[in-house]
């Protein structure tokens, strides 16, 4: 004969039981995260803390309680305060070392630890009401799961499109992303009526100073140009590196002034490094310019005339 299920009844029942959880969240935690120090389930559980440990699990444990007596799909719809809270715990366990996969360990052995505990009481419960604790608790764990997940994807999709527009070494655009944004500066300055400069420059002598202090110093010398011509621009400018020794950088709503003010500021500033030791002695460099709509009426003209001013600065100062 089949029972008949008193929903009042049902839900004073999962209400207790979720009463039971919230009560007991900080220790219903803490086993979660003794499950993952056995066996080194969650290995990077043993660098840390108690505190540490914890993180944000039982803040979860009361979240799980709640949707066991009153399930809110929208609690973790993106953009809701739990999802944010489960991606920023997925972000804070990266930056402490642990791998995705032990993120996601640590609420799969939280799920085991809370179906334990309604196990314990299942006596108390119809079988009703151990199958809508087993779905309730199943789907809410998933999707704090999912946004761990997705919290994963989303940083590394984002570092990978940075590296795949920045120079590893100084972290300016590389060639090919900086003369895109060029050529899209270029069509807007072109339908406003503004002036863009473009500013080419290249080390002196720096073959010389990779021989002579070694490739180390040539490394740290070409991250320090960089630092200063990034420092230099305003947030409209852009800085790219177009290999080897060679740098770039684009100034908006320029006039025709603004490549040479860079430039006199960058010189300063590598005089105050070099009296400070921070740059070797001799350390300089040789700029071409260029301006649109002026000199220029494309990316590739701009680079053809600022390349062959840059060439005539060299060959003046080498003479």
């Amino acid at each position: 004969m089949m029972r008949i299920v008193n929903t009042r009844e049902s839900a004073a029942v999962l209400g207790e039981l979720a009463a039971e959880i919230q009560a007991s969240a900080w220790d219903l935690a803490l086993a979660a995260v003794d499950e993952g120090l056995v066996d080194d389930q969650v290995p990077s559980l043993q660098r840390l803390g108690r505190l540490g440990q914890l993180g944000d699990l039982p803040t979860f444990v009361g979240e799980l309680a709640r949707e066991l007596v009153e399930p809110q799909p929208g609690r973790l719809h993106r953009g809701s305060a739990l999802a944010a809270q489960a991606r920023e715990h997925a972000r804070q366990r990266e930056t402490l070392g642990f791998a995705p996969r032990e993120v996601v360990t640590e609420f799969l052995l939280l799920r085991r630890v809370l179906w334990r505990f309604v196990s314990e009481r299942a006596a108390e419960l119809d079988a009703h009401d151990v199958l809508t604790c087993e779905r309730r608790l199943n789907d809410t764990v998933d999707r704090l799961v999912a946004e761990c997940v997705v919290a994963y994807f989303d940083r590394a999709t984002s570092e990978l499109a940075h590296q795949a527009r920045h120079d590893q070494l100084t972290g300016l655009l590389h060639h090919q992303a900086f003369v895109r944004e060029l050529e899209l500066e270029l069509e807007r300055a072109g339908r406003y009526g503004h002036g863009v400069a473009l500013v080419f420059l290249d080390l002196d002598r720096f073959k010389e100073l990779n021989d002579t202090y070694g490739h180390q110093a040539g490394d740290r010398a070409l991250r320090r140009l960089a630092a200063l011509l990034r420092e230099s621009l305003r947030g409209s400018d852009l800085a790219g590196r177009m290999g080897g020794d060679e740098f770039t950088a684009y100034l908006v709503e320029a006039d025709e002034e603004a490549g040479s003010r860079l430039i006199a500021r960058l010189g300063d500033r590598v005089d105050e490094l070099i009296a400070a030791e921070e740059l070797p002695e001799g350390f300089s460099f040789s700029v071409g310019l260029a301006s649109f709509p002026g000199e220029a009426a494309d990316a590739d003209g701009l680079f053809r005339l600022a390349d062959t001013r840059l060439y005539e600065a060299k060959r003046s100062r080498a003479a």
